[in-house]
């Protein structure tokens, strides 16, 4: 279920809040070989099922920044930003891939707005530490802080 709020002070008032989690998307095939061509990564373990059968994982798996970059289309699915012009990703403060995410797993998003700040320039700042979780995995896939800006 997605939150929505209206405006920068509005967003400024849900720091320390919890935004829920996401719904669960899978990674297939398809998508794994999509961002192999897009980056030029084309290791055996993303692209090559048969070899990947016997590789460690047994299976392929998605690329970590594959991973890390579903953190954005997940994330709108928690926080609707109404009432301003921009939204700029501005970075990321510390990311880790504790578990590989295997072909056909579905991942989602648990997120929680840990800060919110005005920055120059008529904008807000927020700080979201996040964590991608595997469908039925100990482990969660991606643990991520990602800074977002918002403009009016």
């Amino acid at each position: 279920m997605s939150i929505t709020v209206n405006g920068l002070d509005e967003l400024k008032m849900l720091a320390g809040s919890d935004l829920g989690v996401s719904s669960w998307i899978e990674v297939t095939q398809d998508r794994i070989d999509t961002f192999a061509d897009a980056t030029d990564d084309h290791q055996w373990i993303h692209t090559d099922p048969e070899r990947a059968a016997a590789g460690p994982f047994g299976r392929p798996v998605a690329h970590g920044h594959l991973t890390l970059s579903l953190f954005i289309p997940l994330f709108t699915g928690l926080l609707e930003v109404d009432g301003v012009t921009t939204k700029v990703n501005y970075g990321l403060n510390r990311v880790r891939f504790p578990a590989p995410v295997r072909v056909g797993a579905r991942i989602r998003l648990a997120a929680r707005l840990a800060g919110a700040e005005d920055v120059p320039g008529g904008g807000v700042q927020i700080t979201v530490d996040g964590t991608v979780e595997i469908e039925g995995a100990a482990k969660p896939a991606c643990v991520l802080q990602s800074i977002s800006r918002f403009y009016a």
